[in-house]
């Protein structure tokens, strides 16, 4: 079976490459990579693909930046022809970026007349699958919320993380039999590549001691496109800074907008505030097991805290993973109790990993098992 593997941004790459793997252990299966060029920077991608020993991608849509719009406009149109020369059996999208629905809207939309059936596929399209389906924000002016609805509205399969993504799918309507709880993804990569994250000693470059920094991730427009909003940012974290040192490995779109705002001189006097380039996946996973706390507006940082047992402080008045708050070490926050919250991880101490089930490095194994039900 050919399988076509979508990635686009970061959180793709590690999402993908466990699969991958295990994959391509399988006589049956040829998964290939499509990487459809949403984030374009080096760090930002290939990287990612020599870190988790992923090949180069056979095929590259190349979209690069734009709008919402263009970017899902311009990945259906380029997919759409890979679609009709390649036909693959199987299309697996993953997490909730622009690609993830613009590849499944293709996907299921190839026009009949051009679509090759077969015995066992009547309606002559792949089927699609969705890894992280069912997660829910319930706050439709994110961008990836819309995502997370339509793709998993038109896929397939919908292979959840948690017990969370299966209820939202059901109250939504969706039949159980196209749900099935595989795990979580992400913590296949960090099991995979443990033994090389922890040899790094990314601190030391950095002039830091293990266990005593905390660690910052923000690129999500509400925190970040807001002139006032992002000024306000800038300066609680130099306040926290003063506090305790603070790494910030900078998202290119945060930094070309504190720039802009002329913020990034102010950031950098602060020696307390160390500012770097998007760092690789492993090198930002050695910043994650060693620091004391986390300060992101991500979605898989709060899933990797969890599984550590490392304080998290989610800048977001919402979460599609409510199980890190719940059974974690989340917690949401705002800017106006950003301080204390910080006090108040300073306090706290690394806890034992919470058990939550399939959180154990083996969800692609479970992922291929559903494959094979499939071809069955």
């Amino acid at each position: 079976m050919l399988i076509h593997l979508i990635a686009a941004a970061r959180p793709n790459f590690m999402k993908i490459a466990p699969l991958y793997h295990a994959l391509k252990k399988e006589p049956w299966a040829q998964p290939v990579i499509v990487h459809t060029g949403q984030h374009y920077d080096l760090n930002m991608s290939d990287v990612f693909f020599q870190d988790l020993g992923l090949p180069e991608p056979e095929i590259h849509l190349g979209v690069g930046s734009g709008s919402h719009a263009e970017q899902a406009g311009q990945v259906m149109m380029a997919y759409e022809n890979i679609l009709l020369e390649s036909r693959p059996g199987l299309v697996i999208v993953v997490g909730d970026v622009n690609s993830t629905m613009a590849c499944t809207i293709a996907a299921v939309k190839i026009p009949e007349d051009r679509a090759q059936k077969s015995k066992n596929n009547k309606t002559g399209r792949p089927i699609v699958a969705h890894l992280e389906a069912g997660l829910r924000s319930y706050d439709r002016t994110m961008p990836e919320e819309i995502n997370r609805l339509v793709t998993d509205t038109l896929a397939d399969i919908l292979w959840t993380p948690s017990p969370d993504g299966d209820k939202n799918l059901m109250q939504e309507g969706v039949a159980r039999t196209k749900i099935q709880r595989v795990g979580n993804i992400m913590i296949d990569s960090l099991e995979m590549l443990r033994d090389t994250i922890e040899k790094q000693n990314v601190c030391s470059e950095l002039n830091l001691n293990a266990g005593d920094y905390g660690l910052v991730t923000l690129h999500r427009p509400s925190n970040v496109d807001d002139p006032q909003i992002l000024k306000r940012l800038c300066k609680e974290l130099v306040g926290i800074a003063k506090q305790v040192p603070l790494v910030f490995p900078i998202h290119p779109r945060t930094r070309k907008n504190i720039e802009n705002l002329e913020l990034m001189v102010d950031l950098e006097k602060d020696k307390q505030l160390i500012i770097s380039e998007p760092l690789n996946y492993i090198k930002f996973m050695n910043l994650v097991f060693n620091c004391r706390f986390a300060l992101t507006d991500s979605g898989g940082i709060q899933e990797e805290t969890t599984y550590l047992g490392i304080p998290c402080l989610t800048l977001r008045p919402n979460t599609e993973r409510p199980i890190t708050i719940d059974q974690g070490t989340n917690k949401l926050c705002d800017l106006d109790n950003l301080a204390e919250n910080v006090r108040e991880a300073l306090t706290q101490k690394k806890s034992d990993v919470p058990r939550i089930e399939f959180w154990d490095g083996r969800t692609a194994e479970r992922v291929v098992k559903s494959i094979k039900s499939l071809l069955s």
